[in-house]
């Protein structure tokens, strides 16, 4: 799962006193952010394992910090009282705390066992990433019903350029992806690009909600 982690990002964000979608866009991927960043020192780990599932050749055998359900917690109670700072306004830090929370249980449906309640056995993951023909149709429906879902209920005085654009950057990382070469060994590109992808995407999705407001119909 990649850019369905955006869906509750979306959804939420159509409230209206939710975080900037910018915001959100960074909390859908916070677990996998810090991820990558522990992954440059050594304190989280994987290898690459070409055949490891259908999907994925990352063996992401090491990540107690972040990829248990008490991490996701931790990392979501770190990240709200963050926003709550940033707007004094409590919808907002709960909305962006749940957001956060939401990737473990995302990821617990893709995942072949690989995440914790805590960091310790047993190891959790329904595995769909071994089911491509029902993991893909899932992510479209999950991201596509979320754009749909905000760009309906929101609206800017410049109409939706901006947000097509975000789809259409989010489809292409999407099918780089999926179909995109593989790196053949772990490398600190993997994380780097990582890094690089989330940024990309926060920053043009902070672009495109920057002037879209809950629009009136959808508040009543």
């Amino acid at each position: 799962m990649f850019i369905g982690h955006f869906a509750p990002a979306l959804i939420v964000a159509a409230r209206p006193k939710a975080a900037g979608l910018g915001t959100l866009f960074v909390a859908a991927q916070l677990v996998d952010i810090g991820f990558a960043a522990l992954l440059v020192p050594g304190i989280e780990a994987m290898r690459i394992v070409p055949g490891i599932t259908a999907m994925n050749p990352m063996d992401l055998y090491h990540m107690p910090y972040t990829h248990s359900l008490l991490g996701a917690l931790i990392w979501a109670k770190i990240f709200g009282v963050l926003v709550w700072f940033a707007t004094k306004r409590k919808e907002a830090a709960i909305g962006a705390a749940l957001v956060v929370v939401s990737h473990w249980f995302i990821d617990l449906i893709v995942h072949i066992p690989d995440l914790t309640l805590y960091g310790m056995p047993p190891k959790l993951g329904l595995g769909l990433w071994d089911h491509p023909l029902i993991a893909m149709p899932l992510e479209i429906l999950l991201i596509g019903g979320a754009f749909l879902y905000y760009q309906r209920r929101t609206e800017a005085p410049g109409g939706n350029r901006r947000l097509w654009i975000l789809a259409g950057l989010l489809a292409f990382a999407q099918a780089i992806d999926w179909f995109g070469p593989k790196e053949p060994a772990y490398s600190l590109a993997v994380p780097a690009t990582m890094l690089f992808a989330y940024a990309l995407l926060a920053g043009t999705a902070a672009w495109a909600g920057a002037n879209r407001r809950v629009a009136v119909s959808a508040r009543t």
